[in-house]
């Protein structure tokens, strides 16, 4: 690829709205990544975990804000 195509195709990318452009990203970085089953099955089971334990009442939701202003705050 020259540099001139690889300029084109980014000027094209950066008119896409902020959504597209994110979720384009997302495929290229997941495309340099090998997927590895078991690591892919522990985080799907953490997520499950995550959500389960929320549903429950398991554990106290923070509003981002918040924990934003703590950071600020240290």
């Amino acid at each position: 690829m020259t540099n001139a195509t690889y300029d084109e195709i980014f000027g094209v990318v950066l008119t896409l709205p902020p959504l597209y452009r994110a979720m384009l990203a997302e495929h290229l970085l997941n495309s340099l990544d090998e997927i590895n089953p078991e690591i892919e099955t522990a985080w799907n089971r953490e997520i499950s975990n995550r959500i389960e334990a929320i549903d429950q009442g398991k554990v106290t939701l923070i509003p981002s804000d918040q924990v934003l202003q703590k950071l600020r705050n240290r």
